[in-house]
């Protein structure tokens, strides 16, 4: 099989961090400076675009041609890059980067070549950032220098013809990179069935969802017209002149009170008001800080800043961008858009679509909690077409359930039941039902179950608002202690997992979990293999002693600490090894469906958790038929009771 590895350095106008790839290249200034590639083992040749060379006529055939595998670290920039640029479509990539996250690694080339441990003369060049800042992003502009007096907007390679033969070593050196950490990762196989997603997985980046940009702009000039006139309020009760400032509004607070307020942060805002109720002004500034903060735009402006000429964004999810497998959002983030939870959402997005600030002041109390929950109606399905939202109800509480063989919770799901009303009948041996008979009971189950499920105890009842919910402090403990003794097989699979899991680790050998899972210690990695073939990686796995539990060891292994943004060592246990296993094993669950739905003939535009949004015509029924798709029997996990609830709509939103 031939292997063409290929690094590219570009130029465009446009900001590639901020606005993205396809923003990027969409740009009419974008090009391609240098292409460097290597066949096989061949010598890496580099191609000076800029300078008028030419892609040999072997590279441009190889690229158009199906059966030779492109590959690249962050594949996606350069096939998108290259398909721009020569105006071609190719296939059959591969990326090395997406390789390196699957194993547990980083997504970064010279971090991953450190980790690897490669030779200083096959480590990354410390000089590409100087030179890519030189070379492929434009001079920054001179303030208040007319512009008949700017110098060219670029540095061309006859400017510093020394730092562009500099640039070219730097090019050449990363195809060298690339190969030498593809042909470590090698041993590593990857399934044919996650390559099927990968190409996938591009083609819906290359869809990209439709953006109503009108509404986007004049959602933020709303957002700005409100800010202006809450801050003149502001001004006016307090005598003040920013709302920003904890540091003048606790002055005034003390000045009128005499009252030391330490912090006002959202958590204790309504006991401060409270407090401090006699004095209006005061509650007014309270009001208006938390107000303005409450207004988000920054969404709005992102999906302004990565729209391309047709008004699509592209780009927005990340291939394997989590450690479990599931994907990452990128740019707009949709993975963490506001939720809508108004009737009304038609009248509220007519509102805000018509930039129509006295009207939204009139109709809602909160315009900027409206701003928040139309920005998800921000997406639109393409002119002649409407969405399909689909999701897996309860996944994780489904897989979690079928792992570990809790019969009582399996049957709950296969019933069409409420798993939040039945844990709660079973912890309390009563029936409850949603808005029915013992209902307030059900709110104590679903707490339970969001909190508990992975080896958390009070404090994770606490983080997931426990004691916001009603609960009180004396109540925790049962509740924890309850819920386990009702859930004895999930119970033992968390200590199933940890001590298989050690025995992996210890004796460098292969360890079956249960019958859906086991451990394995390769080439310095522990992997979990789960229901679907996939593995968990866990870099330089370890046992420690204990740090807190005298006589007892721990799971440690290397990953990038997401605190401290740093490669090092952290700790694992049975609850945590489980959780990653339940989100990988959902993970593949909607693989599995979305590849499905494609071969089905259904366009997926973007799929966030576990949920997919499909385009088809306005005139279209086959919402049944999604949902049905998705709650298919998977071949690897038989028995789990799936199930799919839908429904469709003119803009994106939460059913």
């Amino acid at each position: 099989m031939t292997v063409l590895a290929v690094d590219i350095e570009t130029y465009s106008d446009i900001d590639i961090m901020e606005n993205g790839v396809y923003k990027y290249v969409d740009s009419d200034n974008f090009k391609i400076l240098l292409f460097a590639y290597a066949f096989d083992d061949e010598p890496v040749e580099i191609v000076d675009l800029e300078n008028g060379e030419k892609l040999p006529e072997r590279v441009m055939a190889a690229l158009l041609n199906p059966s030779i595998v492109k590959t690249a670290f962050n594949a996606q920039f350069e096939r998108v890059a290259i398909n721009k640029f020569f105006n071609i479509q190719t296939t059959n990539w591969e990326c090395t980067m997406v390789k390196a996250w699957s194993l547990g690694f980083t997504g970064n080339l010279e971090l991953v070549g450190q980790v690897l441990g490669l030779p200083p003369d096959q480590q990354k060049l410390a000089t590409g950032k100087k030179l890519i800042q030189l070379f492929s992003k434009p001079k920054p502009k001179r303030k208040n220098q007319a512009a008949l007096f700017q110098k060219p907007d670029r540095v061309l390679p006859s400017d510093m013809p020394e730092e562009w033969e500099q640039f070219k070593e730097y090019c050449i050196r990363d195809v060298e990179v690339e190969r030498e950490i593809r042909k470590k990762l090698e041993r590593f196989k990857t399934l044919e069935v996650e390559k099927r997603l990968y190409q996938l997985d591009q083609k819906i980046n290359d869809r990209g969802v439709l953006i109503d940009l009108d509404m986007a702009r004049n959602a933020i000039d709303i957002d700005t017209e409100q800010a202006k006139r809450l801050t003149e309020i502001y001004k006016e009760a307090t005598g003040l002149g920013n709302p920003n400032s904890l540091v003048e509004l606790k002055d005034y607070i003390k000045m009128k009170t005499g009252i030391t307020v330490k912090s006002i942060t959202k958590d204790n805002l309504d006991q401060l008001k409270e407090k401090l109720k006699d004095c209006p002004d005061i509650v007014t500034a309270l009001d208006i800080r938390e107000r303005l903060s409450k207004t988000s735009v920054a969404k709005y402006k992102k999906m302004i800043d990565v729209a391309c000429s047709d008004g699509r964004a592209r780009g927005l999810l990340q291939f394997y961008g989590a450690s479990t497998g599931r994907w990452a959002g990128r740019l707009i983030q949709v993975q963490n858009l506001p939720r809508n939870y108004i009737s009304d959402l038609d009248t509220a997005r007519e509102i805000v679509k018509n930039g129509d600030l006295d009207l939204l002041e009139m109709a809602y109390d909160n315009p900027s909690d409206i701003l928040s929950q139309c920005i998800r109606t921000t997406i639109i399905p393409s002119p002649g077409k409407k969405f399909i939202v689909s999701d897996f109800s309860a996944i994780e509480a489904r897989v979690i359930a079928w792992l570990a063989g809790e019969q009582w919770r399996i049957d709950v799901f296969q019933k069409g039941g409420d798993i939040y009303c039945a844990s709660a009948s079973q912890m309390f041996n009563v029936p409850v039902e949603k808005n029915g008979v013992n209902g307030h009971l059900r709110q104590k189950g679903k707490i339970a179950e969001l909190a508990l499920g992975y080896q958390g105890s009070v404090g994770a009842l606490k983080s997931m608002g426990a004691l916001k919910m009603g609960l009180t402090e004396d109540e925790l403990q049962p509740l924890v202690d309850t819920w386990r003794s009702k859930n004895p097989r999930i119970i033992q699979l968390w200590y199933d997992t940890e001590n298989k899991v050690m025995e992996a680790i210890e004796n460098k050998t292969l360890v079956p979990i249960n019958q859906y899972l086991k451990a394995f210690y390769r080439y310095g990695i522990l992997f979990i293999e789960l229901p679907s073939g996939r593995r968990l990686a866990y870099p330089k796995a370890r046992l420690m002693d204990h740090d807190k539990i005298p006589g007892r060891k721990k799971i440690v292994f290397e990953c990038r600490n997401s605190t401290t943004k740093q490669w090092g060592f952290i700790d694992t246990y049975g609850g945590k090894l489980v959780e990653n296993i339940v989100q990988a094993t959902a993970r593949d669950c909607l693989a599995y469906a979305m590849l499905n739905l494609e071969a089905s003939g259904y366009e997926i535009v973007m799929h966030v958790h576990d949920e997919v949004v499909i385009e088809v015509d306005e005139n279209a029924d086959e919402l049944e038929n999604v949902e049905r798709i998705m709650g298919r029997e998977i071949p690897w996990a038989p028995g789990l009771p799936l199930r799919a609830d839908g429904f469709e709509c003119s803009y994106y939103q939460k059913d």
